[in-house]
């Protein structure tokens, strides 16, 4: 691991809440897919399928910022252990309705209630925070975070399909919920580094974060963004199942997955000196764009190859996200923030896995990769429509030293 890596773990506690939190992140890439692969296995209909996962999505959508603000007021250990509870029950109702063949109306309320599942990663961002808050290490670590989040959108996805098709369909979502149920246990018991709670005060201090304009402007664009990620999904097991390789899949995700990793790794080593809104702006722009050659797509080792080129733009686009929020959310709001474009992505994937599964089962899988495509060219649109409030940041409010200095200077100029 490069040096100014290695350097992140010099901070005591920072090992073993780094570690938690790699487990109790998996089951974000296990879960949905994992259902997608069950259910059409169990029944071939990948509307359902679809239509189960972006439940999932719109459930983790509403539940996660109330969950995260709870956080915010009370701490991580009192608000997301009830809260994994419930999900952890709901998974194990979800299980038992789809190997028993209960209705449907049984599979959607089990989604319901794995929605409630915490924001693993927002909770590890604002532990770093609370450790490197004003220093540029805080880059290296948010950094570092993007690339443990899409090492486990590579293993994540082998996990869960791999299993799910070559042992029975319920093996991927069942690990998911193990690894929920250490990551986030393990993570609460680690009081040290647990960041303090602020209780809201009467005098205007109840407000949601998602009253800031910048994050606003984030959440809608990474809604767009999500619908990317949700139809790339689905889309890729029903065409490797068209091809008649559907177990490769998950090494095609995997590979997308990779490109995003290596970016990340690089990105976290550099340095910028310009405005991180560009940065921001022009990663959206390349994400929307890496869409278009996937409906040129003819075979899994094309896909792979146009999958692992769009990767690359994605985690640098998720660091300089984490970097704006820093600037637009108040300090006492921060991991309710970060969850908050969380919840964009996760409606989004809701939106995007959702029409993909009625668009394959309409047209087949090739015409489903015209969703992303779609998706992109909206991501892009509202970016440049809310591109001017992010370029004024709130008064007061957390930005990097960098950031802030950088601001200056154009100002000056």
């Amino acid at each position: 691991m490069p040096s100014p890596y290695r350097a992140l773990f010099a901070a005591p506690g920072s090992k073993g809440f780094s570690a938690a939190g790699f487990l109790g992140r998996i089951p974000v890439s296990m879960m949905g897919i994992g259902v997608i692969t069950m259910i059409s296995q169990l029944t071939g209909r990948y509307g359902l399928a679809g239509a189960l996962s972006a439940t999932v999505a719109l459930s983790a959508a509403v539940a996660g910022p109330q969950v995260s603000r709870l956080v915010d007021q009370y701490g991580q250990r009192r608000a997301l252990r009830p809260a994994t509870l419930i999900s952890l029950t709901a998974a194990a109702l979800l299980l038992c309705a789809a190997h028993y063949g209960w209705p449907d109306w049984v599979l959607f309320v089990a989604c319901v209630g794995i929605g409630c599942v915490p924001s693993v990663g927002a909770m590890i961002r604002a532990r770093w925070a609370a450790l490197y808050r004003g220093t540029p290490q805080l880059h290296t670590a948010y950094s570092f975070e993007s690339v443990v989040d899409e090492v486990c959108f590579i293993f994540g996805p082998i996990l869960s399909i791999g299993l799910s098709t070559a042992w029975f369909p319920e093996a991927g979502p069942l690990l998911a919920a193990c690894f929920l149920a250490v990551g986030v246990f393990w993570l609460t018991s680690q009081r040290a580094t647990e960041p303090q709670p602020h209780p809201r005060e009467r005098k205007g201090g109840g407000g949601s974060a998602l009253r800031a304009p910048g994050l606003q402007v984030l959440v809608a664009t990474f809604v767009a963004t999500g619908a990317i990620f949700g139809a790339v999904d689905v889309v890729t097991v029903a065409f490797a199942d068209e091809e008649g390789h559907k177990a490769a899949a998950s090494i095609v995700l995997a590979v997308y997955a990779a490109g995003s990793c290596m970016a990340g790794m690089v990105f976290g080593l550099l340095h910028f000196a310009g405005a991180p809104e560009r940065r921001w702006l022009l990663g959206v722009c390349a994400m929307a764009v890496s869409m278009i050659p996937l409906l040129l797509v003819g075979n899994l080792p094309f896909l792979a190859v146009a999958l692992f080129v769009a990767g690359l733009s994605i985690a640098p686009t998720m660091i300089t996200t984490m970097s704006l929020i820093e600037e637009h959310v108040p300090r006492a709001q921060l991991t309710e923030g970060m969850t908050w474009v969380s919840t964009g992505l996760t409606a989004g994937v809701a939106l995007g896995s959702s029409t993909a599964g009625w668009v394959i089962d309409a047209a087949g899988a090739r015409a489903g990769y015209g969703v992303p495509a779609v998706a992109g060219a909206v991501a892009v649109a509202v970016g440049f429509l809310g591109f001017r409030r992010l370029k004024r940041p709130a008064p007061g409010r957390g930005g990097s030293v960098e950031q802030h200095s950088e601001r200056k200077e154009r100002h000056v100029a």
